[in-house]
């Protein structure tokens, strides 16, 4: 019988919003056994980068990593970011580590092609997440905080979606652990009305979440999760789910099945 693993994905929402993050993190140390967090950080980066006088572009919400963007991500998420998550982390009694995909080569990409004619400059999409030394970290008692960063092999750092980081590693340890994912951010799930925090969609398959691409009741940057969410169970990830950043117990939100 597989040892119970849970990961959890948080927002960059979330990270900006103190009272969430602090609940968030209460939480994560509560959660009893084997976990991994992995975390995103846009919002923090967006404003580092008008701090710096560095001009940001998004095309359809993604962001476009020019090498002075890259430069930004990789010091917000990478540093400040992980680092502060980390150091929270210990005070909560979490022997936390923080990790882009290059540390261990954990998480290998490649530059993203152009895509609908965009070039999304030094943007990741992931080849393959190392599984087996993560096992390790994990059975020596640590607990990964990874950052929405990986590498190509080639000396690169790529700028890859947090979601994407979350789902890839749930299926690289779905075959070691019984593996939970969780992404949590300011909704309480995947919602029917955008304006009615309460119209919670409660279970998502892979044929309800064609309906609802049709007919735009799902849109935006939660079809992308949606998607990160369901490839995951396809690979063995035993349960997906979407919901607020202070309910990360499982038992809420939306839940994504085949």
């Amino acid at each position: 019988m597989k040892e119970k693993l849970t990961i959890v994905k948080v927002g960059g929402a979330v990270v900006e919003d103190e009272a969430q993050l602090a609940q968030l993190l209460k939480d994560f140390a509560a959660i009893e056994g084997r976990k991994v967090l992995v975390h995103g950080g846009g919002r923090k980066a967006t404003k580092m980068a008008e701090r710096l006088g560095i001009e940001t572009h998004m095309v359809n919400g993604r962001r476009i990593t020019d090498a002075q963007m890259l430069e930004v991500v990789t010091m917000v998420y990478g540093g400040l970011v992980n680092k502060n998550l980390v150091a929270r982390l210990q005070q909560q009694g979490v022997n936390a580590l923080g990790l882009t995909g290059a540390d261990a080569n954990v998480i290998r990409s490649h530059k993203r092609p152009l895509k609908d004619g965009v070039d999304f400059g030094f943007v990741g999409d992931v080849d393959q997440a190392d599984g087996q030394i993560l096992e390790r970290l994990i059975e020596a008692g640590i607990t990964p905080v990874m950052a929405p960063l990986t590498h190509d092999g080639l000396g690169h750092i790529l700028n890859t979606n947090a979601d994407t980081i979350a789902s890839e590693t749930a299926k690289a340890l779905a075959a070691r652990y019984d593996v939970t994912l969780i992404f949590s951010f300011e909704k309480k799930g995947v919602l029917s009305n955008p304006d009615d925090d309460d119209s919670v969609i409660p279970v998502i398959t892979h044929d309800s979440f064609l309906s609802y691409k049709a007919d735009g009741t799902i849109s935006g940057g939660m079809l992308p999760k949606i998607e990160n969410a369901l490839q995951a169970v396809d690979a063995g990830v035993s349960s997906v789910v979407i919901t607020l950043a202070t309910a990360i117990d499982g038992q809420h939100g939306t839940i994504i099945k085949r």
